[in-house]
C-alpha cells in the first residue's frame, strides 16, 4: 500500500499513531518535498507546528529503520512563486500531484484538501477528529491533581504549581528534578497535536515564539526563543465551578443585571477571578432565556453549548464586533479587554444598543475609570458603562454605579475653584459613598478620588522667606543682648522716609525658587499685552495654571469673542489661564506714586505708575545716562530726559522687574555713567 500524507496529518501525528496501531504496517510512505519544505519554513519562523511536524517525520524515519514501513522523499521543493501562492493552495496542489503520480492513497485531515483530492479522482482517507475516549493521557496530566489549577514548566527549573482555589492558593514545587529542553518540546508538541485532533480543542494563537492552544478546559501557552529566554509551558485550568449564589452581593448584582445592565465592567487584577465571574454571569443570563454571545481571545470561558464563543475575525476584534452586531444578541460577554481596540469595540457595541459585559485588568475601579476617560469622551462614559464590579480574591469586593451630573469636584474645591461643571461619579451602591470623580479641567480630563487631593505645604511669600532668612543670619552673627528700651518715635520727616512704600506689589508665591514660573509669567504677559493697553500682572497658581490680572475695561478684549483670544494664548503657552479684573488683585493700592528711600550712594528717586508707562523721576540726573543697580547687581542703563524722568513701557519686562524689586524692598541705586 502506498500512502502520501499531507502537511495536516503530519503535524497532528496521526500517521505514526495509525502505524503503531498496525493499520498501515508495511506500507510505503511517500513524503513530498513540499511537505518537508513547509514544515522547515514553519520551524524557522519559530512556530510550534513546524517543530511538531519535523518530530513526526523523525518518528517515521525511526519506524522505517525498524522495518515497520518504507519511507522516501520525492518531488521538488517549491519555488519562491509557489511559496507566495501557498495561501491559495499552490503547495497543496504539489502534494496532490505526488499522490497522482504514484497512484497512492492520499491521507489528510483538512476538509478542503480532501474534497479537492476527491475531485481529482484520488483515493482519499479523511481523518476526522477522534472521540475523547480514544485519547491516551497527556504528559502534563502527571503534574495535576484535583487541587491544582495552574502548572508552570520551564527548562532548567523545577516544575511548580498553584494549588487550592482562586480565593486561597499556594505556589508549590511539585518535583525536584528540573525540566529539560527535550521534555518540554515533547510536551508542547503533544499538546499541539492533541489540540488539533480533540473535538473540543483548537489552536488559538500561533506566532513566532508563542503558541496558545485549548484542550477542553485547559489552556496551554508555550513560549520559546527568541520571544522568551528558554522554552516555557504554562497550563491553566479551572479547579471547580463557583456557584453564582456564593458570591458576595450576588443579589445586588442580579438586580443590576435585570434593571440596569446596559454596560458592565468586571474589574480586577490578573488571576483575581474575573473570567470565572463572567462565565457565571453568562450562564445565568442564558438560563434566563437571553441570547448570549462571547468575544474571547483566547477562548477559555467554560460556558454551555447554548452560548456561542467568538474570537478575532481575520486577526481583528473590530471585525468580529461588526459580525456580532448582525447576530442581534441580548448580551455580549467580552472577556479580557487588553488593548484600546477592544475597549473601542466594547463602546461601539454598547452604543449600538447591545447589552455588554466586559472584563478589564485594573488594580482598582478608579484605574478602570482612568482608562475609560482616556479612550472615550467624558460625557459618554455613563452611556457605555453603568456598573463597575471590582473582583478581588475570587469574590466580588465592590459594586459601583457610574453616573454623571453637575457640581464642583472635591479636588477643585481645595484650590478655590467654585465653577460648576459636568462630573462623572463612581458611587458604591452598597455604602452610597462616592469614591471617584472625573471632570474636565483646563482642557484636560482629570480623574481624582472623591476625597480630593492631598493638601500641599503652604508656600511662603518673598517677604516671609527673606524675613526668616534675615532672622537666622542675625541670630548666628550677633550675641544675645539684653532687651533694649523702645526707640523714641522718629520726627515726621524721618518717619516719612522710613515708612514702607506707599504702593507695593501684592504677596504671591515665591517664584525665585521656580525659574520656570518666572519664564512662564513673562511669556504670558507678552502674549496678553497684544490684546490690552493697561496694566498686566501675571501670577502662577500651579504648574498648570496662571492667574492674569488686567484692567477691568480690558477683560473682554483679552478673552475675545467666544474665548478665541485667550484660547489661542492657552494653546501657545500650554497651561490654563484664569483672566481676572485688576481690581481683584490682592493687596493692590489706589495710590500710584512710590517714594524710594535715599541710599548711601546718592539721593532718592520716585516711581510713578501710569496706564501705559512707568516713570522713574530723578531731576538731579536730567540729561544724563545712568545705570540702575539693585545692590551690586546691574539691572539696566537708561537716559534721563530734560524733565528729569526715565520712561519705560508699563508692560515691558524691565518695568515689571523694576516694580517687583522695588516692592520687595531691594536696595535700588541710580549711578551716572562717566
Amino acid at each position: 500500500m502506498i500512502l502520501v500524507p499531507d502537511t495536516s496529518v503530519v503535524i497532528d501525528g496521526r500517521v505514526t499513531d495509525l502505524i503503531e496501531k498496525g493499520e498501515y504496517r508495511d506500507a510505503a510512505i511517500i513524503i513530498p518535498e513540499a511537505v518537508f519544505a513547509e514544515l522547515e519554513a514553519q520551524a524557522n519562523q519559530g512556530r510550534e507546528i513546524g517543530f511538531s511536524g519535523l518530530a513526526e517525520l523523525q518518528k517515521l524515519c525511526k519506524l522505517a529503520d525498524e522495518n515497520f514501513i518504507t519511507l522516501k522523499y520525492v518531488g521538488e521543493r517549491p519555488k519562491l512563486e509557489q511559496v507566495k501562492l501557498a495561501g491559495g493552495g499552490e503547495i497543496d496542489s504539489m502534494i496532490r500531484a505526488v499522490a497522482i503520480e504514484h497512484h497512492a492513497t492520499f491521507l489528510t485531515s483538512d476538509y478542503v484538501q480532501a474534497e479537492v483530492a476527491k475531485a481529482k479522482g484520488l483515493d482519499v482517507v479523511f481523518l476526522k477528529s477522534e472521540t475523547i475516549d480514544n485519547f491516551a493521557p497527556l504528559l502534563i496530566d502527571e503534574f495535576f491533581d484535583e487541587n491544582t489549577f495552574a502548572v508552570y514548566l520551564k527548562e532548567r527549573v523545577s516544575p511548580y504549581a498553584r494549588k487550592g482555589n482562586i480565593r486561597e492558593s499556594k505556589l508549590l514545587t511539585i518535583r525536584d528534578a528540573p525540566c529539560t529542553e527535550y521534555e518540554l518540546r515533547a510536551i508542547s508538541q503533544e499538546c499541539l497535536e492533541r489540540a488539533k485532533r480533540h473535538p473540543d480543542g483548537f489552536v488559538e494563537v500561533e506566532l513566532p515564539g508563542v503558541t496558545v492552544s485549548q484542550i477542553g478546559s485547559m489552556r496551554i501557552t508555550t513560549t520559546r526563543p527568541p520571544f522568551s529566554d528558554g522554552i516555557e509551558v504554562t497550563i491553566v485550568r479551572p479547579t471547580r465551578e463557583v456557584s453564582f449564589e456564593s458570591y458576595n452581593f450576588a443579589a445586588a448584582l442580579k438586580d443590576r443585571l435585570k434593571n440596569n445592565a446596559g454596560g458592565m465592567l468586571i474589574v480586577g487584577t490578573p488571576g483575581s477571578g474575573k473570567s470565572t465571574l463572567e462565565q457565571n454571569i453568562a450562564t445565568y443570563l442564558s438560563g434566563e432565556n437571553y441570547i448570549v454571545k462571547t468575544i474571547e481571545s483566547p477562548r477559555d470561558l467554560m460556558v454551555t453549548d447554548k452560548i456561542t464563543q467568538y474570537t478575532s475575525l481575520d486577526g481583528s476584534i473590530a471585525a468580529a464586533g461588526e459580525v456580532i452586531t448582525l447576530l442581534r444578541p441580548d448580551y455580549v460577554v467580552f472577556d479580557e479587554m487588553r488593548r484600546s481596540e477592544e475597549l473601542a469595540v466594547f463602546a461601539d457595541l454598547r452604543l449600538s444598543g447591545i447589552k455588554v459585559i466586559g472584563g478589564l485588568h485594573a488594580k482598582s475601579a478608579l484605574d478602570a475609570l482612568i482608562r475609560l476617560a482616556s479612550l472615550v469622551d467624558l460625557n459618554l462614559i455613563p452611556q457605555i458603562v453603568a456598573t463597575m464590579v471590582f473582583v478581588k480574591g475570587g469574590d466580588i469586593s465592590e459594586i459601583y454605579n457610574v453616573s454623571t451630573g453637575f457640581g464642583v469636584p472635591k479636588a477643585l474645591e481645595q484650590i478655590g475653584d467654585p465653577q460648576v461643571r459636568p462630573v462623572v461619579r463612581l458611587t458604591n451602591i452598597i455604602t452610597t459613598e462616592t469614591v471617584a470623580e472625573a471632570f474636565r479641567y483646563e482642557g484636560e480630563v482629570m480623574v481624582t478620588p472623591a476625597s480630593g487631593l492631598p493638601k500641599a505645604p503652604p508656600v511662603k511669600t518673598i517677604e516671609q522667606a527673606k524675613a526668616e532668612a534675615k532672622e537666622i543670619e542675625v541670630a548666628k552673627a550677633e550675641p544675645v543682648k539684653p532687651k533694649a528700651e523702645p526707640a523714641p518715635a522718629p520726627a515726621p520727616a524721618e518717619a516719612e522716609r522710613q515708612a514702607p512704600p506707599i504702593h507695593s506689589m501684592p504677596t504671591y508665591e515665591v517664584t525665585e525658587d521656580n525659574p520656570a514660573w518666572v519664564v512662564l509669567e513673562k511669556e504670558i504677559q507678552n502674549e496678553i499685552c497684544r490684546f490690552t493697553e493697561g496694566d498686566i500682572v501675571v501670577r502662577m497658581i500651579s504648574d498648570t495654571k496662571a492667574a492674569v490680572y488686567i484692567d477691568d475695561t480690558d477683560v473682554p478684549a483679552a478673552i475675545g469673542k467666544a474665548g478665541k483670544n485667550i484660547a489661542a494664548v492657552v494653546s501657545k503657552v500650554g497651561i490654563g489661564i484664569d483672566v481676572r479684573p485688576l481690581s481683584d488683585l490682592p493687596g493692590r493700592e489706589t495710590l500710584t506714586e512710590i517714594q524710594a528711600p535715599a541710599t548711601r550712594s546718592g539721593p532718592g528717586f520716585k516711581i510713578r505708575s501710569e496706564k501705559k508707562q512707568l516713570s522713574i523721576i530723578c531731576p538731579e540726573h536730567s540729561g544724563k545716562i545712568v545705570d540702575l543697580f539693585s545692590g551690586k547687581e546691574y539691572l539696566f542703563t537708561a537716559t534721563v530726559d530734560a524733565h528729569g524722568e526715565i520712561h519705560l513701557a508699563r508692560n515691558s519686562s524691565i518695568a515689571v522687574e523694576m516694580v517687583r524689586r522695588y516692592g520687595a524692598g531691594e536696595d535700588l541705586k541710580l549711578r551716572p555713567v562717566d
